[in-house]
Formats: structure tokens, C-alpha cells, sequence
């Protein structure tokens, strides 16, 4: 480990598990920062890799960069997420992610046919959706978007 318990690019892609080239782009997105040596080479301080840690698993669960960034840059002083701050993170994003959850299953449990597109093209088609019924709510599959 480098001095002062500070970790090199390739000492924090390492642990993370995060390509040197990400590091970078969450270091140019503001999502994780660094000091430069004279040499003009990153040292992170060993707190990132917690930093690291959270935009993994939100990105994993499908939360959008930019979401996460807004949530890092509200935290006071830049600090790393603490375990308070993760549970009240976590709770701000419970609701975005109970929808995603919800149309996964959906797409797994109930839409083996008509989705309410408008093609009429299956034969569960003239059930669920006979006349295209759905095509008066909107454009789309509509039975995926309204349910």
C-alpha cells in the first residue's frame, strides 16, 4: 500500500474489483477524487473503496449514475457513506426500486403473450386484448406500462 495508507489507481481497482478506466470515469463523473503526487499520480484515500463499494451496488441494481452522483454530492464535506447515510440512501431509492422489481416480475410471471402492443399477432392476443382495446390507452405495450 502507498504512504500514508493512501491507495495507488491500481492498488484501489485491485480491491474494488473496478477497471483502472472506470476509476477514472467515476473520478471525472465526481463520484470518487483523488490528490495528485508531484509526480502527478492518484492517491486515494482508503475510504474510497466504500465509495466504490455503494456506486457498485447501486449501479447493479439498476440506479442511474446521476441519481447516485446527487446522493454523494448531498453528503457533507464529500465524506465517505456511513452506515446511516447508506440506510437512508437505500431508503431514498426503495421506491424506484419496488417498480423495477414489480415490472421484472411482470415480465417473468405474466407477459408470455399479449402485451397489449397493438400487433394482434398471437392468438392470446384476441383475448387479453380483443379490437386492440389497449391502443385506446396509448401508444406502446400497454398492459406492461399501465399495470
Amino acid at each position: 500500500m502507498s504512504r500514508g495508507g493512501e491507495l495507488t489507481v491500481g492498488e484501489l481497482s485491485a480491491r474494488s474489483g473496478v477497471a483502472v478506466s472506470a476509476l477514472h470515469f467515476y473520478e471525472r463523473e465526481g463520484l470518487i477524487d483523488a490528490r495528485r503526487t508531484s509526480g502527478n499520480q492518484r492517491r486515494y484515500r482508503r475510504d474510497a473503496l466504500r465509495r466504490v463499494a455503494l456506486i457498485r451496488i447501486a449501479q447493479r441494481v439498476g440506479i442511474p449514475l446521476a441519481d447516485i452522483r446527487g446522493a454523494l454530492q448531498r453528503l457533507p464535506d464529500g465524506r465517505t457513506p456511513t452506515q446511516a447515510d447508506w440506510t437512508r440512501l437505500s431508503e431514498g431509492w426503495r421506491a424506484e426500486l419496488d417498480e423495477r422489481i414489480h415490472r421484472l416480475q411482470q415480465l417473468r410471471d405474466d407477459f408470455t403473450g399479449c402485451i397489449g402492443c397493438g400487433c394482434l399477432s398471437l392468438k392470446r392476443c384476441a383475448l387479453v386484448n380483443p379490437g386492440d382495446e389497449y391502443g385506446r390507452h396509448g401508444d406502446g405495450p400497454r398492459r406492461l406500462l399501465e399495470t
